[in-house]
């Protein structure tokens, strides 16, 4: 009887899992269909798409829509595509993420181990400026770029995204080292360590799973920025979402639904790649600074 029940249960919780990971795959492939749809149009000629069902499978398979979206599009007034302003994102992107992960750092050493008094207030401060609109910011900002010089430049939008950025990266080293034994920087102290000492070779390097969260985070929200790339950037300068933005309004006549389909898988693509090769550390790195103890 023992046997036959333990049977019954596993035999249960086999049906239960298949039904559950059944219930998630329809959700996946509901949540895919988009994506799918937008690449198997991308590899169509305009014709199946303006003159066929958009969910079909490509009659004819080609790459030109590809190739017309990165480098022949017309945007603006020259046929340059999409390839300079990849490279202006790129630019953007790395250094405005690096600075503001290496701030959030020692800002959150800083209010963890260095206390001092008003600290939590300085905290609550710069918490505060996570909940702030982009679109509040947007008059001072060009303020401060134009009285800088850095106003429509790739310069200008790494400080934007920097300052903006700054108050998140905080928030989660602040976290992350409130768990970090402080017995440890006191006793590099009496080794006779100093701040950045302790910093970079004690701090640091156990900080790998937060860092991929800010990093992730960061890449995530700068790389997807339009607001800011549309206000504070000229035409040389233009990042990615822009020039998207620029190529699908800037069709005259017949629309070419294919290239504006690669030119936003070109947009979505670096920020898909980061998140299949470290998404596991991203959740990683968010549970390991919720627990403190």
């Amino acid at each position: 009887m023992a046997a036959s029940s333990t049977d019954s249960a596993i035999r249960t919780g086999r049906m239960t899992r298949a039904f559950l990971y059944l219930v998630l795959l329809l959700f996946a492939l509901f949540y895919l269909l988009p994506f799918g749809i937008m690449v198997l149009n991308s590899l169509k000629p305009l014709s199946e798409i303006t003159g066929g069902n958009m969910m079909a499978l490509p009659h004819v398979w080609t790459l030109d829509a590809w190739r017309n979206a990165w480098s022949q599009a017309q945007i603006g007034v020259e046929p340059t595509g999409l390839r300079p302003y990849f490279w202006n994102s790129i630019k953007m992107v790395v250094p405005a993420v690096a600075i503001s992960t290496v701030l959030g750092a020692l800002n959150g050493y800083v209010l963890t181990k260095w206390r001092f008094r008003g600290d939590t207030i300085l905290f609550g401060l710069m918490l505060f400026s996570c909940f702030i609109p982009f679109q509040i910011v947007l008059i001072p900002m060009a303020r401060i770029l134009g009285v800088t010089g850095l106003a429509g430049s790739t310069a200008g939008l790494v400080l934007v995204h920097v300052v903006y950025g700054i108050g998140f990266s905080t928030l989660y080293f602040r976290n992350y080292y409130a768990a970090f034994p402080t017995e440890l920087v006191r006793a590099a102290q009496i080794d006779g360590a100093g701040f950045f000492r302790i910093f970079w070779r004690i701090l640091m390097p156990s900080s790998g799973p937060i860092t991929v969260v800010c990093i992730i985070w960061q890449f995530t929200n700068i790389w997807n920025d339009f607001l800011f790339g549309a206000s504070f950037a000229d035409f040389d300068s233009q990042p990615m979402t822009v020039a998207l933005n620029n190529l699908v309004n800037s069709s005259t006549g017949v629309k070419e639904y294919n290239v504006h389909f690669a030119g936003a898988i070109y947009a979505a693509l670096p920020t898909l790649l980061v998140y299949i090769v470290a998404g596991r550390y991203f959740v990683r790195g968010l549970m390991s600074g919720s627990v403190k103890g």
